[in-house]
Order: structure tokens, then sequence, then C-alpha cells
């Protein structure tokens, strides 16, 4: 039995298989959202040293390890298409890039309103705060690059650079509270630690990053339906479809 690996790089096959699967994953991610939020704001006990503000990180955590994970997602699908000069590559780069960019400006505000009543100050030049904001910067840079291109196959590259090179800022963000003495607290959850929150908290915070991950899904399955037809607007599949992008 020959498994077909590349059948879905295809725009036109995976225009059908990304309109199958999203409402699924938007399915999903209501319900793991609600059920997050649920158990965030109204199970989860109050925290002993930092009170009711504390819930704040239901949002905060998860919203910023999206952030990391969809810059990551890029700089994969970049390399695959240096690699393999897919043309669905770099839609789903592009794709990716606006709801990454929205992570990490939630990232920004949210800590900011954390870190007001924790820290009694909105911001601060931190190295996680400030790697977090470079990563703003870079969703940002890649968006304007790409769309300032007009020819697809040359925004692609230009920005698939971008994506890769960017990457490395993003053990930098994950690995800052480590390597420096920085305001923003140690990681709560760890690989190789036991947790350092109770086990609802950390649930709720969990259920919630799940939701945000299904919610990334979903979005960008949506969006790459839309580039599709946009850059295969000519062939002849989509003008059979009789759909306008």
């Amino acid at each position: 039995m020959t498994i077909r690996w590349f059948h879905y790089a295809a725009p036109q096959t995976f225009y059908g298989l990304a309109g199958r699967l999203w409402p699924w994953f938007a399915a999903l991610a209501t319900l793991l959202a609600v059920a997050g939020l649920w158990i965030g704001f109204a199970v989860a006990p109050t925290d002993a040293q930092q009170g009711e503000g504390y819930r704040i990180i239901f949002v905060h955590v998860p919203v910023s390890w999206m952030s990391m994970v969809i810059y990551l997602a890029m700089a994969f699908w970049s390399v695959l298409g240096l690699t393999f000069n897919t043309r669905l590559s770099g839609m789903m780069t592009r794709a990716l890039a606006p709801t990454g960019a929205i992570f990490a400006f939630l990232s920004l505000w949210t800590g900011a309103l954390w870190g007001k009543p924790m820290w009694g100050t909105w911001w601060v030049w931190d190295a996680r705060l400030t790697s977090e904001l470079i990563l703003f910067f870079l969703y940002l840079g890649y968006i304007a690059l790409t769309s300032a291109i007009d020819d697809p196959r040359r925004s692609d590259r230009a920005g698939a650079l971008i994506a890769i090179v960017g990457a490395v800022n993003v053990p930098i963000i994950y690995f800052s509270v480590k390597w420096w003495n920085t305001l923003h607290q140690g990681a709560s959850v760890s690989l190789t630690q036991a947790p350092s929150m109770a086990r609802i908290m950390l649930w709720g915070m969990l259920l919630m990053a799940v939701a945000f991950w299904m919610y990334s899904i979903a979005l960008v399955l949506y969006r790459v339906r839309t580039l599709i037809l946009v850059r295969e607007r000519h062939t002849e599949w989509v003008q059979q479809l009789g759909v306008r992008p």
C-alpha cells in the first residue's frame, strides 16, 4: 500500500479537506473554552498571594504559548516551502500570521493588566516582555513584507526568510526567565517538574490552551481556503466551484 504523503499538498485537495475540518475544530474550541473559563473563573479557588487578580492567567498564559507555537508553525511551513517548493506552504504560513499576531498582542496586553496590580507597573523592559514584543513586531514585519510584494512566489520566499530567522526568538522568550534575572515569574508548568499550582487551576489553564489551539486551527483552515481561492482563481477547478474569493 502506497501512502500518498503529498496528496493534500495540492491546493485543490487541501481546499476540500480544510472545508470539512474547520467546523469541527471551531466547535471543539467553543466547548473547551466554555469549560476552561468556567473552571478558571467559577471553580478555581482564590490564590493565596495574588487574590482574584491571578485569574487572568487563564487567558494570558495560553495566548502567550500560542503566540510562540504559531510562529514555530510558520517556520515549519516556511522550511517545507523552500525545500519542496510547494504552493500550499506559503499560503499556510500567510494564514497563520494574523492569528499569531493577535495572540502576541493579547499576551502583551493581558501581561500588562496582570503586571500592574502584581508588580506595580504596566511595563518594564524585562527580558521576557521585551522578547515577546519583538515577536509581535516579527509578526507585523512578516505581514507587511508579504503584503508589499505582488508576486505570490517572491512574497512567499521573502516571508519564509523572516519566519525562519525570527524563530530564533522563540526559545529566547521561553528560557529568558532562566537565563536572566527578570521580573517575570518562572514557569508554572514544566515537562520535567511537578506544576507549582493547584490541580484545578492547572486543568482550567490547559483547557484554555487546547481551546485556543483548536481555535487557531479552525481559523487557519478557514483563512487558507480564501487564500487558495484568490491564488487559484484562474484555474478551472476554482471556476467550476462558482464562488468568488
